[in-house]
């Protein structure tokens, strides 16, 4: 087993590992940038190396810095997280080149997953069956628009190579095809410095659901089962669950789609962790998305779920050790959740919330995990991804989750940013999602169902808002924003007084 490993990521991710490592006796080496300096994984790992300013493409995905933190800290092996440089096969080959182990699937198999027309293909091969779509990338507008003809619109646009929703765009008619081409392949360009695109059939109101895998060196393959990922938002998943409510009212399906992932697992030549993911239409059909080839932010539910350490069982495969069980005896045991804490403004497009947290109040109790990377006092960057913690619950059935959840939900509270802490708790209690009745649109439905909210004279408004604020900061010393604002009126104030929506 590893002696040191090296943490190439940041946040609660970091964090996740760092404890994992701890529990295994193994030494930890956070790396940080200037935005990070007082991050809580680097005040909780065992050493820390600064690698540069706040721009993640001058600290956490400059693989020479990294590489040379790893190797003055004589680290064994690397973690990547997700996120970063965890699907980017350069990044595993540089690490295996420099005599460190890079804790994911072999570089090869990173390569032959990561673009996904080569995925698509591969799956094909496989016998799984994908989304109907084009194998290659649309090289031109022309010839863009006959694969569109003969798919039949609406279709959809997707980067080649990544995936997070960065430059896809659904597309209805041919009018607007040129010009969605364009910002789609301007988006894939700057995300992934490939601007290539292709075009799939759109499945309307299709569920999200994902096939976690494990594998070790010596071949052996199983799956963990399903986890449902449709509640979205611009293509960002943001509440998880395991297992999907609709796999468990077909008990065949949980079986039929993890033999699919495993049969992409083998002809890729994989090992280690990693996710299959899947569109689903109501009926049960599944269609094959992609591979992500790396740990994903929701793994905590399938562990609740199946008892095991996923974190640990990376590092165990990483360091040559055999998987220590068959798929007889995977078991799943109860239902968790998982929700996406992020600083963010549900009321304002979802735009990210930097700042100071000045207050911090955690929910705890049975059945409930928090994975955290913040404290009370640290500055939330405007440099990085806004997710500030994941808040899962167990429970016996989907409902009893639910409960939990909610009643961890009641008791968090973050004060200086904006949080999605109250979006949530209208989504839990929304009488759709409790019947299970989900799909990747369902969140844009959701806020399209609201009822409209009166909006004030400004005025009027502007001097109630003032009048609260005042009378929060006399009695609490602060306000809190984001978490005690009244549901009555989604208008709030900004630095210089004027009033936004």
């Amino acid at each position: 087993m590893f002696q040191k490993v090296l943490i190439a990521n940041r946040g609660e991710i970091a964090v996740r590992v760092v404890r994992a490592l701890r529990e295994m006796d193994i030494q930890s080496v956070a790396v940080f940038s200037d935005a990070d300096r007082g991050a809580l994984h680097v005040r909780l790992a065992d050493e820390a190396e600064h690698i540069g300013p706040s721009p993640s493409s001058e600290s956490y995905l400059n693989i020479d810095r990294i590489l040379a933190a790893a190797l003055k800290h004589g680290a064994d092996a690397v973690h990547p997280g997700y996120g970063f440089l965890s699907e980017n096969a350069t990044f595993a080959q540089a690490c295996e080149a420099a005599g460190l182990v890079f804790v994911g699937p072999p570089e090869d198999a990173i390569r032959r997953l990561g673009s996904k027309t080569a995925a698509r293909i591969l799956a094909k091969q496989a016998g799984v069956p994908v989304v109907p779509g084009s194998e290659e990338p649309a090289t031109h507008i022309e010839h863009a628009r006959e694969l569109a003809r003969q798919l039949g619109y609406p279709v959809l646009l997707k980067a080649a190579a990544g995936g997070g929703g960065k430059g896809m765009r659904r597309v209805d008619r041919e009018s607007d095809l040129e010009s969605a081409i364009r910002d789609a392949a301007s988006e894939a360009e700057r995300a992934f410095h490939n601007g290539e695109v292709y075009i799939e059939k759109v499945i309307e109101q299709p569920r999200h659901i994902e096939i976690q895998i494990a594998g070790d060196r010596a071949g052996n393959l199983v799956h963990l089962g399903e986890r449902e990922c449709s509640l979205q938002r611009r293509h960002q998943k943001i509440i998880e669950e395991c297992p999907s409510p609709l796999v468990v009212t077909k008990p065949e399906m949980r079986a039929a789609m993890g033999e699919a992932a495993l049969r992409i697992a083998r002809a890729a030549g994989y090992y280690n962790l990693g996710t299959v993911e899947f569109l689903s239409d109501q009926a049960g059909n599944f269609y094959f998305l992609e591979v992500n080839t790396r740990l994903q932010v929701e793994h905590p539910v399938t562990e609740l779920v199946t008892g095991l350490d996923l974190v640990e069982l990376q590092l165990r495969i990483a360091a040559g050790e055999p998987l220590p069980f068959t798929q007889a005896e995977v078991k799943w045991n109860g239902w968790a959740m998982e929700c996406r804490v992020c600083a963010e403004d549900p009321e304002n497009q979802f735009f990210p919330s930097p700042g100071k947290i000045a207050q911090l109040r955690e929910p705890a109790g049975p059945g409930i995990r928090l994975d955290s990377g913040v404290y009370p006092g640290w500055t939330v960057p405007l440099d990085y991804d806004p997710l500030l913690a994941k808040l899962v619950a167990w429970g016996s059935d989907r409902n009893a989750a639910i409960q939990r959840l909610q009643r961890a939900l009641a008791e968090y509270s973050i004060v200086g940013v904006e949080t999605n802490l109250a979006f949530f708790r209208e989504i839990l209690a929304d009488a759709q999602f409790r019947e299970g009745r989900l799909h990747t649109g369902f969140v844009a439905d959701l806020l399209a169902r609201r009822k409209p909210r009166p909006d004030p004279a400004p005025e009027i408004e502007l001097a109630a808002a003032l009048a609260a604020a005042a009378a929060a900061a006399s009695s609490n010393g602060t306000a809190e924003r984001g978490n005690s604002r009244p549901e009555a009126s989604a208008w709030r104030i900004e630095g210089r007084g004027q009033l936004l929506r």
